[in-house]
């Protein structure tokens, strides 16, 4: 059964969320603060966080990043204020999988959190006991979750691992953003500039100057493609 933490420093918000996923078949843990969550997520690692942004004792970016410190496989969906897009790329930013803005559905929240596990449950029954995606020194062992670039392990999100998986899995196409929005995250609709904070996130650790990508260049018209051998497309560079 999974388990899922919800910090929330609204009683009434984790009671809501609580119900709804035990309901849908989750173990739930709650913290109402900065130092409650990290202090849960240590005692009972969490398959997956629903972290609020605003919190007392420290912000839920500061929080996702100390969980990305400790265990950059676990999944987090934000709670963000309703039309605060830059506590949404802030989130993203932060390492955040996915967000949901406030006041949200919690039946919404109970989807997300199944396609965010769900994606996660079916990429580690995609792969064999040894398959091991390479392009020259990097490497991806699909069954185990992890990354190396030069024989270093690469702190990967989930979404980030699973959008670098399938870009391997498809050297040399392009796909739009709205591709990847569907083929990597689930989702049929959704805002773009998530695809676009992961594509930057992602650079940033298998470029060597991710101002001017080699791997994961810009299609310019289309979206991304992944450039099998690291070979440089004049132009290529940009979101």
């Amino acid at each position: 059964m999974p388990r899922v933490l919800v910090v929330d420093d609204d009683p009434t918000v984790r009671e809501v969320v609580r119900a709804y996923l035990t309901r849908d078949g989750h173990d739930v843990d709650e913290a109402a603060d900065a130092a409650a969550a990290l202090d849960s997520a240590r005692v009972h690692v969490p398959d997956l966080v629903v972290l609020d942004v605003m919190l007392p004792g420290g912000s839920g970016l500061e929080v996702c990043r100390a969980l990305r410190r400790d265990r950059a496989d676990v999944p987090v969906i934000l709670l963000t204020a309703l039309g605060e897009e830059g506590d949404r790329v802030a989130g993203l930013v932060a390492g955040a999988d996915d967000y949901v803005a406030k006041p949200f559905s919690p039946r919404e929240l109970v989807l997300r959190v199944r396609s965010v596990l769900r994606r996660t449950t079916a990429a580690e029954a995609r792969s064999g006991p040894a398959e091991v995606l390479r392009d020259g020194d990097l490497e991806v062992d699909v069954a185990a979750r992890r990354a190396a670039l030069a024989g270093r392990e690469l702190a990967l999100t989930g979404r980030e691992l699973a959008l670098l998986e399938h870009l391997l899995r498809h050297p040399g196409q392009a796909f739009s953003r709205e591709d990847l929005l569907r083929q990597v995250w689930g989702w049929d609709f959704g805002d773009l500039s998530t695809v676009t904070v992961h594509v930057r996130r992602l650079r940033h650790k298998v470029e060597p100057d991710p101002g001017r990508p080699h791997r994961l260049v810009t299609v310019w018209g289309v979206g991304y493609r992944w450039d099998a051998g690291g070979g440089h497309d004049a132009g290529d560079e940009g979101p």
